[in-house]
This record gives C-alpha cells, structure tokens and sequence, in this order.
C-alpha cells in the first residue's frame, strides 16, 4: 500500500436555485462548477486539491420539501438516475480538476419503481461512481425521501442488514471516504457506523438553521471527528434561492462550512458571506493512521464494549417499513400521525417524562389512590 502525502480537500459552499423540474438542474452544476474552479485553484495554491465535497441540495435545492410536495410526482418530475446525466456532467467535472467529487441527489430508485431516496455519491477522478449512500434518517418532519428502514423487510432481502448496505465506505488512493447527509450528523450512531466500516474521511454534507445559529451544526461535527478519530470535511450551503425566477434570496443555512481533524479541532471554517464561497484545510490521512495505531487512550473505538452497547437498543422506536406499501405523507400528516405518536410513545416507554400539564391528571389519580 503506497503513502499517501498530505492533500488539500475543499468543501463548496454554492449558491442554489431550487429547481421545478428536472431541466432545472443544469443551472445549479453550472454554477458548481464555476464554485469548483475557484476552490481548486486558489486551494491548489497550498497544497494540490484531491477531494471536493459538494453539500446537499446543491443539485436541487429543496423543492419537495419547502413545497410539501406530492413524493411522486417529485419522482416523476425532479428526482434524478444514479448514474445518469447529473452524474456524468459531475464525473467531467472530476476528470477535469483530477480530485475525488463527493455530492448527493434526490434519486430515482431503480429497485424501487415508485419511490425516491435522498443518495450521496463518490466520484473518482476518472468520473465513475466508485460509491453510493442513501440516506437513512431524512429530515424528519418535513423530508419526503425515503430512507431504507422505511422499506426495511424489502431492504433486508435485497441489500442485506450489514454495514456496507447501510454506512458504506470506499477505500481510495487518498483514504477511506464514508458520506453523513445532512441530519444524519445529528445521530451519533449513524456516524459510528461508518467509523466501524473503515472510515477516515466522513463528509457531513450541510444542514439548515437553527442548527448553525445555535451552535449544533458545530458541536456535532467537533464530536463526531472526536468521538471516532476521522476527519469531517463539513460544507454548507450558501445562498439559496426558492426557485430558478427567486429574485430574493433566503440565508436558510447561515454558513459554517468546516473542516475538523481527529481531535475535533477545528482546521478551517467560513462564515456565510451572502453568496457563494468554499473551506479549505490540509488531510494528512498517514498521520491519522499513525495516531489510531500508537495512542493508548483517545482512539476511542478500540475500547467499544459492544455487549453493552447492545442493551441500549433492545427496543423498537422509530418503526420500520412505514413506506413499504405506501409513499411518505404531506407535513401536516405525518406530523399528526408519526411525530406525536413518537413522543408518546418515549413518554409511555417511561423513556421521556411529559411536561406538567399532561402530568396533571396523572398526578391528581396518583393522589386518590394515596387517600384510598
């Protein structure tokens, strides 16, 4: 296995213009590749340019999800073929600047003929895609993709209940590269499971507010790069438009495009700036190989005491299969019929206790049955 020298890797930070239909997409890579040229050349100043880390929605923007839109006819009319068209102008985009290209899409599943997924890809520099990931906790209460636990008996016995079906990671001349889309991040065990599949590179691809204003997007990245030893290169978007026609657009996002090394210290980070912009930062993945391998104490997944982790999870609660046989519901429903059923359920799980005014009935039997 040959040393790989330390390399530049660059996250974008594109303006977006959602899109309406499918045409609508070329304007955004358009406009990627114009983010692209500027990160790489000016990046390339310091050290050469060998990974590139597009966020999410930088494609499509979020359509379906500002919109509340029917997850067919986002299917039918937005969501895109992997690989396909998108890809391959991404793949000439990879060949052109020689670099690994990490972005995502909201993708028409071809096992699935109805039904689309949020799915993060790789790209090599000869403009294959060497990987692809689909998104395993959407945005909850407003994402209309679907995740693969919300087909999980049809999952299981196509691609299988195992690390490289769920948190795959792609070993490369420049490390191994494992993808967090979005919230994903938000939940320390999905980042694990890349760890645990080999990961050294994780790129968290961006988020929305409030979570950068109120220092979340920030704390999860530092934790996550700590918590496993990697390195998480973490763009957000920039400026996003609602549609191609917006004449205004809406900071949805606030910034805090990072890169941040195994000791959750911050490398680079970059405020947003009203526009479009990009974070830079040295990957020395030798270094990190020698940190996992000599360090007694903080290369922390070595000492997992997985039996105990196991108790942790002996439970049902978030229920699989929600979308076998249907398509994911409109906000308003899923709101009514999932949300609350979810807190209810962690309350009556004894998991989560309720706030005063639904203890109060509770409490006032509580009190009979002490005078009886």
């Amino acid at each position: 296995m040959a040393r790989i020298e330390q390399y530049a890797a660059v996250g974008l930070s594109p303006t977006v213009w959602g899109v309406e239909t499918r045409a609508d997409i070329r304007k955004n890579l358009e406009h990627i590749h114009e983010n692209l040229s500027a990160a790489v050349w000016l990046s390339g100043l310091e050290l050469p340019v060998q990974l590139a880390v597009i966020p999410e929605g930088a494609l499509q923007g979020f359509t379906d999800e500002v919109l509340d839109m029917d997850h067919a006819e986002y299917r039918e009319e937005i969501a895109i073929d992997i690989p396909g068209e998108e890809t391959d102008i991404l793949g000439e985009y990879a060949q052109e600047f020689d670099i690994y290209l990490v972005a995502s899409a909201k993708e028409r599943a071809p096992e699935y003929p109805e039904k689309f997924f949020n799915t993060a890809f790789v790209i090599d520099p000869d403009g294959e895609v060497i990987l692809k990931h689909r998104k395993v906790t959407p945005l909850l209460p407003v994402e209309r993709s679907v995740s693969p636990h919300d087909v999980w008996d049809d999952w299981v016995s196509t691609h299988g209940a195992d690390l490289d079906s769920l948190f795959p990671v792609v070993d490369t001349d420049i490390g191994r590269i494992g993808i967090s889309l979005a919230i994903e991040g938000a939940y320390p065990e999905y980042i694990r499971g890349l760890a645990m599949n080999g990961a050294e590179i994780i790129c968290r691809i961006s988020c929305p507010e409030p979570l950068v204003a109120n220092e979340g997007w920030r704390i999860q990245n530092r934790a996550r790069a700590l918590d496993n030893s990697v390195y998480v290169v973490a763009p957000n978007l920039g400026t996003y438009y609602l549609t191609p026609d917006a004449e205004t657009p809406v900071d949805t996002f606030g910034g805090g495009s990072m890169v941040v090394d195994r000791d959750g210290a911050i490398l680079a980070e970059h405020e947003y700036g009203a526009g479009s912009s990009y974070v830079a930062a040295t990957i020395d993945i030798e270094g990190l190989r020698e940190f996992r391998y000599r360090s007694p104490l903080t290369n922390w997944l070595k000492d997992l005491r997985t039996e105990l982790c196991q108790v942790i999870y002996d439970r049902e609660l978030y229920p699989p299969n929600l979308w076998l046989d249907s398509d994911p519901v409109d906000h308003e429903t899923y709101a009514e019929e999932i949300t609350q059923d979810r807190i209810d359920a962690m309350v009556e799980a004894d998991i989560w206790v309720p706030p005063y005014w639904e203890r109060e009935d509770t409490d006032e039997q509580d009190g009979e049955r002490e005078e009886t």
